[in-house]
């Protein structure tokens, strides 16, 4: 298989890493839950990166390669949605675009433009007032939101709710990408500058045997984010989506015990990725909900799972 980006993807790619560069760091002295990237989400929308998936020279998969960079930052800005769903909206829809859940809080909710919601099977959207919208205060790596009741929510038709809820998936899975890259790449410095017993502890075997195979679990992920960006394949989506959650929540384990105590001190940034992580696992029903999707799309049926 050929997996050699082409010239238009290689320029793009240089582009969002040029960009990415200047927000790699984690400010000095930052202690808080979450790093919202005002600056980036700006960045983006002046670079009209947004539109990334509708160049037919780029299209999903090239927006599913951005998606995959961007969420190794620290800052989290709302990309995901806007570069791998929007594009699939009829009409006119303006960013930021959130969900919302069961009534649950969502990410980016309190900023967004436009809300998807979500209620069991059935799916609506709506572009609230400011004063239909308020913050939630959260230990989530995301910016929450809770949306008011009382909002008017135009319903989407069953076969329109079904591309929200395929790249929804897509999304999802390459913003878990990123973020489970980061969050082993830091495990992976941490183990080789942190001594114990008078050698690395990244040394020691059993350690390593853990990182390999969060690392191949990792792996799978991006390439099946990918996969489903490129064929847009509803059994694809729901594949990438489940292993995205399942890997989540292997690694998020793993890393935090590997780092120790200061994993989960807030003057350690690895929760800026972990928690968004963690966010990620309970979207679209959780694991539970992408199990039956993925016995709907791509065995004919859900009831057996």
């Amino acid at each position: 298989m050929d997996f050699t980006l082409n010239a238009d993807q290689a320029t793009l790619a240089t582009a969002i890493d040029s960009l990415a560069a200047r927000f790699e760091t984690v400010p000095t002295n930052y202690d808080g839950f979450t790093l919202f990237g005002r600056d980036l989400e700006q960045e983006l929308e002046n670079g009209e990166f947004f539109d990334i998936a509708l160049v037919p020279e780029l299209g999903p998969l090239s927006a599913a390669l951005a998606v995959e960079r961007l969420s190794r930052l620290p800052y989290t800005a709302e990309f995901a949605l806007s570069m791998l769903f929007r594009p699939h909206l009829s009409g006119e829809w303006p960013r930021p675009i959130a969900i919302v859940e069961n009534g649950r809080p969502g990410r980016f909710v309190a900023t967004a433009k436009t809300i998807l919601v979500i209620d069991g099977e059935n799916v609506g959207i709506t572009q609230p007032s400011p004063d239909e919208i308020e913050p939630v205060e959260s230990i989530f790596a995301y910016p929450m939101g809770r949306l008011k009741t009382g909002v008017t929510i135009t319903p989407l038709p069953a076969s329109e709710a079904a591309i929200v809820r395929k790249w929804i998936r897509v999304a999802l899975a390459a913003e878990a990408s990123g973020l489970l890259h980061t969050a082993i790449a830091m495990t992976v410095e941490y183990l080789t500058v942190r001594h114990q017993f008078g050698r690395p502890l990244g040394t020691f075997q059993a350690l390593q045997h853990r990182l390999a195979e969060c690392t191949v679990l990792a792996g799978g992920v991006r390439w099946l984010a990918l996969r489903a960006a490129w064929t847009a394949d509803d059994g694809d989506a729901a594949l990438a989506a489940l292993h995205a959650q399942e890997s989540a929540t292997r690694v998020i384990y793993d890393v935090h015990q590997m780092h120790g105590g200061i994993g989960v001190t807030l003057e350690y940034p690895l929760h800026l990725w972990t928690y968004r992580l963690k966010a990620l696992i309970s979207e679209l029903g959780g694991r539970g909900g992408q199990a039956s999707a993925v016995a709907q799309h791509c065995f004919g049926s859900a009831s057996s799972y």
